[in-house]
């Protein structure tokens, strides 16, 4: 999306690749620790859950600044 003056806007420069990014390691460290919380304790299950949370929000924040 540009201003009108050929410049991209400040979501498509930084906002949208580091969200990705973002939701990109989210889920990796969600998958990394999924193995843990399945062999351990119920409560183990809590860090990967965050993590798929936080993929979640990462790519909902890309998807909102990407489409405009």
């Amino acid at each position: 999306m540009s201003d009108g003056s050929g410049r991209t806007t400040f979501a498509e420069e930084y906002v949208v690749p580091i969200a990705g990014l973002m939701a990109l390691l989210f889920a990796l460290m969600a998958g990394l620790t999924a193995g843990r919380a399945m062999s351990g304790d119920p409560a183990d299950a809590a860090l990967p859950v965050a993590f798929a949370i936080g993929a979640l929000a990462a790519i909902r924040i890309r998807g909102r600044y990407a489409a405009d």
